[in-house]
């Protein structure tokens, strides 16, 4: 039994070893309720990388990258990166640009050039991989026209860049959005500056075409039509600039309706569900593997977490200037991955750049984006 004097002596042991230090230190355990000062949470959860994103090997003071537009994770060590070519300072394509199709390794820097195949593209709009094919080939969304006169198409090549193996092209396909949009019946293949895509687990995906025609069109894994949905307008179901398209467990389609400023979901037969309205210029869709629905936000800079019922949750993400103002400031996000190791990469089209974020140690998980959501076949 503890006496009185044992419980005094016990006491004045404890306030001798807080004194003279035999404890934790205040400098290692935070007070309770401890103000921490300064900051600004610009990045959230991670740190972004210093200096990540590196010029091509030929460019110098006059020539550089253009809109950075697309990204696709096939693993850590291989990212690949859509461009649209080099240009200038005030904007001006190069003669003979090259450099649309790049893959960089995880320090960023170049380790191939897509340079063959330079005459297919001038607006690589969105690259990427669906998590179920073996074989992991490279999708690229191409908007077309420029110098070239490059056609408006759907290019699917082998994963190492070798083979051409799909391509999904009217060359008749209008010029101008007003044409485009005089013909409200075009063809499955007669696209009007096609955008975005997403997959299916049974080798279907469907196209967001997009700027111009105002349908989301679904193909069979040999890109034969199946179905498509929507027409220009702002009421439900109807569109005015498809940029973003991802689905859900549940085989549910959501849709980032750019210039109505909102989110709109359907069933997998592209019957209307619901809108999430308010949602400021979104350009991309990512569903994560915990179903949260990540909007990235071209206007607003950053990118922004809801769960499945369009309730907002958080955001993250700070305009960075034109080009470059600080190590993960964003210009015009555009399209956004994550790779195996729960690195973020986010490209920014005005910007002409390409992020990756790290999560920090500390991280809340909750405030991660995870990898993508990869449904059960």
């Amino acid at each position: 039994m503890l006496t009185r004097d044992h419980l005094r002596h016990l006491t004045l042991l404890l306030t001798l070893t807080v004194v003279f230090g035999c404890g934790p230190s205040a400098e290692t355990t935070p007070r309770v309720g401890e103000v921490v000062k300064g900051g600004d949470d610009r990045t959230g959860e991670y740190d972004a990388v210093d200096n990540w994103w590196k010029p091509a090997p030929d460019h110098g003071d006059v020539w550089g990258w253009g809109q950075v537009s697309g990204i696709a994770v096939d693993n850590p060590d291989r990212i690949i990166v859509g461009v649209w070519g080099d240009r200038d300072a005030l904007n001006r394509e190069r003669d003979g640009s090259s450099n649309y199709l790049v893959a960089v390794d995880r320090d960023g820097n170049i380790t191939e050039n897509w340079s063959q195949w330079d005459s297919l593209f001038n607006k690589p709009h969105q690259i990427y991989i669906s998590p179920y094919d073996p074989e992991r080939h490279i999708w690229v969304v191409e908007r077309g026209l420029g110098m070239r006169d490059v056609n408006m198409q759907i290019l699917k090549f082998t994963n190492d860049g070798s083979e051409l193996v799909m391509q999904l092209v009217d060359p008749e396909h209008p010029r101008t959005r007003a044409e485009a949009r005089a013909n409200p019946n075009p063809g499955p293949y007669t696209y009007g500056d096609p955008s975005v895509m997403a997959f299916f687990p049974n080798g279907d995906f469907l196209l967001g075409d997009g700027y111009w025609n105002s349908r989301i069109i679904r193909y069979n894994a040999r890109g034969e039509f199946l179905q498509e949905f929507g027409e220009l307008g702002n009421g439900p179901g109807q569109f005015d600039l498809i940029h973003g398209l991802a689905i859900d467990r549940s085989h549910r389609i959501y849709v980032g309706d750019r210039s109505n400023d909102r989110i709109q979901v359907f069933t997998e037969n592209g019957e209307f569900i619901e809108e999430w309205p308010d949602v400021s210029d979104p350009v991309g869709v990512f569903i994560d593997e915990n179903e949260s629905v990540w909007v990235v936000s071209a206007r607003l800079n950053r990118i922004i977490k809801f769960n499945k019922e369009g309730e907002l949750q958080y955001h993250l993400g700070a305009f960075g200037g034109t080009r470059g103002g600080f190590s993960g400031g964003l210009s015009r996000p555009h399209q956004m991955d994550v790779d195996q190791e729960g690195n973020l990469y986010i490209v920014s089209w005005d910007g002409g750049w390409m992020d990756k974020f790290v999560p920090k140690t500390d991280a809340n998980p909750e405030r991660l984006v995870g990898r993508p959501l990869i449904l059960e076949h």
